[in-house]
């Protein structure tokens, strides 16, 4: 059977997170205070005992699921991956899995990303807002029309009838507006801290590129799908490049696990915080296998 890992993205976290994980392994612990060191903040003590606002801040949030996903699935010995993906964050939890970044060099990308975003949306403040109900082609059409509001575009590609858009506060406000008046069922504003996959992340995608250019890339071992094209790589100099754009484009994860399923993956493994990306595999294509692992015991089998 082909399978394939997919990592959380941001909104997937919980206080407590990979606390389970850290009494109950070794490997896990080390790791964790190895994040603790490599980034000199107390991670650990976030994420585990670390109040839900804070946990909420997109500097400390990205390190944190990061972390989760990448200990889980460095524990994991019972199963393979033909393949990854990750949803935006995700996406550098599946190139360490896919052996394309090592482990530490990654807890630096994550965090220079996080700190970089959360200045973006600080400022250059934007919104975000999920639209359910209304066909993607719908979606863009208006974004478009709401364009001269402010500054709109698709987000997130999700699946089928949930697309976040991303932006100005009047540009997205204003695409809301035409979406409900186009049938969406809803679209509701998202409670974020900035505009992610949105030009206004633009001094984020620079502050990253920087980090990026000091950071070691390989080939990956088994091919991860971007983010931006929806598409397997394998090549280092693509990944970073890949990267370095997705800041600003949107997540084509409806598109992803399509492309997954007729690429002949046939098993897909949720690892990390959650259930997300479970559901919408589900909503995709309800034929396909899914499953998650999250907590030791789901981990228990696998080691």
């Amino acid at each position: 059977m082909k399978r394939a890992f997919l990592f959380p993205g941001q909104g997937a976290q919980y206080v407590g997170m990979a606390k389970d994980l850290y009494d109950n392994s070794v490997e896990a612990k080390e790791m964790i205070k190895t994040a603790d060191e490599v980034l000199s903040i107390n991670l650990s003590h976030i994420l585990f005992n670390g109040d839900e606002e804070l946990l909420k801040q997109t500097e400390y949030t990205q390190p944190a699921i990061f972390l989760h996903s990448v200990v889980l699935a460095s524990l994991i010995r019972t199963i393979d991956a033909s393949a990854a993906a990750g949803h935006s964050l995700g996406e550098y939890s599946a190139l360490v899995a896919a052996n394309a970044i090592q482990f530490s060099d990654a807890l630096k990308l994550v965090r220079a990303r996080g700190l970089a975003m959360q200045k973006a949306g600080t400022d250059n403040p934007g919104t975000m807002a999920a639209i359910i109900g209304l066909s993607s082609e719908k979606v863009e059409k208006a974004c478009k029309e709401a364009s001269v509001e402010g500054i709109v575009q698709c987000a997130n590609f999700n699946s089928p009838g949930q697309v976040v858009i991303s932006g100005s506060v009047p540009g997205v406000r204003k695409a809301m507006e035409i979406s409900k008046a186009n049938g969406a069922k809803l679209a509701k504003e998202l409670v974020v801290s900035g505009a992610f996959h949105s030009p206004l992340m633009e001094s984020a995608k620079e502050v990253l590129q920087n980090e990026l250019n000091v950071t070691n890339f390989y080939d990956a071992k088994f091919p991860v799908y971007a983010n931006v094209i929806a598409m397997p790589v394998t090549n280092k100099d693509e990944i970073k490049s890949l990267l370095y754009q997705q800041v600003t484009s949107p997540v084509r994860w409806e598109e992803t696990i399509v492309n997954m399923i007729n690429d002949g993956i046939e098993e897909f493994v949720e690892i990390g915080p959650g259930k997300v990306l479970q559901g919408l595999v589900k909503r995709i294509n309800p034929n396909v296998a899914s499953f998650g692992i999250d907590k030791y015991t789901d981990l228990e089998k696998y080691l």
